[in-house]
């Protein structure tokens, strides 16, 4: 039962967690936070060129600068000819980049070379359209960009200039695979495995178990089984890069029925049913594994293959989630990765019973179920947390309750009879869960949306972050501007935009901040949404001098700027109540 609560923190805190930001330098007045200069002009910082013209395909490369990266799902590619068709844009591998607001992404760095399929049979000219949306790792995010291209004369194929495309390796992390060899190992104590290893020992082994041979043998079984998983993951890995799932997985019509699929799963690990595969399939499997001699290195080879498509109701919940969650990553090489150390996990009890027999596993009991019990949890907070990206905050926080309040529930909380000191303990875990339950049911009715902290600050009324005007156009911001100049009040203008992730962090870890709130209440808060990024909000972004959100403007009672205290760009918490304080004296 420690291990389910433990696992369940860190589900909860999984989605929730921010990241660790760098340090700002020091914030002296007009120093590092007005520091427009330091970011380029979009078209200096992603640089757009027609490298190779031919009437079936166009070849594009940008160039992003030093300290910048772009989004694979951003780009948009249209023709200003109807007789002309554009195919599929082909795009390399991106770097993986998760985050917290926006989920699994991908970025381009550096040199990126784009081929673009076309149907210009007759080569006629037309206009090219390529949109494209980028940030700085110093914070700042540009609006979407479109620049036009005139396709004219085309160039002959043998006069093409050479590229070389600019694809990112796919990152493997240590800890991802950590975690999925420890999901392996524990789906192998789970009830419906953990009672076959003496059965499956003797069909593999047809020996005593013990000695060299035996550990060979076992290997023999364990690594073809793990290397079906790894193929699952790279075909599954490939299919997701082929539908670009890690940008559709921002679309509700995609994150839903996911989600659905991994609250059925945990239902599967609850017991409520069974998930095997159909007859057709598992019938001839079953007869071929019949048919398989054991006690050789072949024949155990061959059993390991066929165990891994013979998955049991206890692993195939799991599995098909972990498939989908490499499906959506669009990684094959790591999805390989990742099912062979899952594979490896799941086989390493059936090792361990190989060389040292009997004596070096546990016994079964009712705590294999408890491990089934605990993956299902775990599916369902991963489902909670997809849902996370599309469900207003406050009810993503009262789902993080039920799921809480519910495990305590089945740990027995609520119930009064006389129990063992195991059982106890177990309620006694399950009244924290309780109590986390009840603080974010509260904290969802208040409107807070932070599973770390669903109770509001130091007694932070939402009353506070509703003071935040929203205005989109610069009529609403001229009159904002008015109204605080007809009451001599300063006014603050904060840069917001939904695709903007530096913009999310601000607001919710700097401006929703107890230690700001009170110094923001002299103020006209005023935001300015520029997530549509028409040409009203552009012009008035230039007129600035802004290149995009964040930013924070401040404006003295007389409505005029004062340019020194502009800040640019993400700010932490102390520089940012510095920077309030030594303001005060000058708005």
């Amino acid at each position: 039962m420690r291990c389910l609560l433990i696992l369940l923190l860190f589900v909860i805190t999984l989605p929730a967690s921010a990241g660790l930001f760098d340090s700002k330098p020091s914030s002296e007045l007009g120093s590092p936070l007005n520091n427009s200069a330091d970011f380029l002009p979009v078209r200096q910082a992603f640089q757009l060129n027609l490298i190779e013209e031919k009437p079936e395909q166009l070849r594009l490369q940008i160039i992003a600068a030093d300290g910048y990266y772009l989004y694979r799902h951003r780009f948009q590619f249209k023709v200003v000819n109807e007789n002309i068709a554009l195919g599929e844009a082909q795009l390399p591998e991106g770097q993986k980049k998760t985050d917290e607001y926006f989920g699994a992404v991908e970025i381009y760095r550096g040199v990126l070379d784009i081929d673009l399929p076309l149907e210009n049979p007759h080569n006629l000219p037309f206009t090219l359209q390529v949109t494209y949306q980028g940030c700085a790792d110093q914070g700042l995010c540009y609006p979407p960009e479109t620049e036009s291209i005139a396709i004219g004369k085309l160039i002959p194929s043998d006069s093409n200039p050479s590229s070389s495309h600019g694809t990112a390796a796919s990152k493997l992390s240590w800890h991802a695979l950590s975690l999925f060899f420890l999901a392996g190992l524990g789906l192998a104590f789970t009830p419906c495995v953990l009672p076959m290893l003496p059965i499956l020992s003797g069909v593999v082994l047809r020996e005593q178990s013990g000695g060299i041979r035996s550990l060979l043998l076992a290997l023999a079984y364990v690594l073809p089984m793990a290397a079906v998983f790894a193929l699952l993951g790279v075909l599954m890995g490939i299919f997701g890069a082929e539908l670009n799932l890690q940008a559709r997985l921002q679309s509700p019509w995609i994150l839903v029925p996911f989600s659905l699929f991994f609250v059925a799963f945990a239902l599967a690990m609850f017991g409520l049913f069974e998930l095997r595969l159909p007859h057709f399939i598992s019938t001839p499997l079953d007869r071929l594994a019949g048919k398989t001699k054991g006690g050789s290195f072949t024949g155990a080879a061959l059993l390991g293959a066929l165990s891994s498509l013979l998955v049991s109701p206890c692993v195939s919940a799991p599995l098909a989630g972990a498939l989908l969650y490499i499906s959506s990553s669009g990684d094959a090489l790591g999805g390989g990765f990742q099912l062979f150390t899952l594979g490896l996990g799941m086989g390493m009890p059936l090792i361990v019973f190989a060389t040292g027999g009997n004596a070096l596993l546990p016994k079964t009991g009712a705590w294999m179920v408890t491990v089934r019990h605990i993956f299902g949890v775990l599916l369902l907070g991963v489902a909670v947390w997809m849902l996370e990206r599309i469900l207003a905050g406050p009810l993503t926080l009262v789902l993080w309750g039920l799921l809480a309040g519910g495990t305590a529930v089945f740990l027995g909380t609520l119930e009064f009879t006389s129990k063992s000191t195991g059982q106890k303990l177990a309620q006694l875990l399950g009244l924290a869960l309780l109590v986390y339950a009840m603080a974010a049911w509260i904290g969802a009715l208040q409107g807070a949306s932070d599973p770390l902290r669903p109770l509001p600050r130091n007694g932070v009324a939402t009353e506070e972050r509703r003071t935040w005007q929203t205005v989109d156009s610069p009529v609403e911001l001229e009159a904002q501007l008015a109204a605080a100049s007809a009451t001599g009040q300063p006014l603050l203008l904060d840069w917001y935009a939904d695709w903007c992730i530096s913009c999310k962090v601000i607001e919710r870890e700097v401006l929703e901040n107890p230690r700001i709130t009170p110094l923001l209440a002299r103020y006209r808060l005023v935001r300015f949404d520029i997530t549509e990024s028409n040409s009203a909000q552009r012009t008035l972004l230039d007129h600035f001098g802004l290149f995009g959100p964040p930013a924070l403007l401040f404006f003295d009672h007389s409505g005029k700027e004062s340019t020194e205290l502009r800040i640019v760009g993400e700010i932490d918490t102390a520089d940012f109540e510095q920077h309030l304080t030594t303001a005060q004296p000058l708005l």
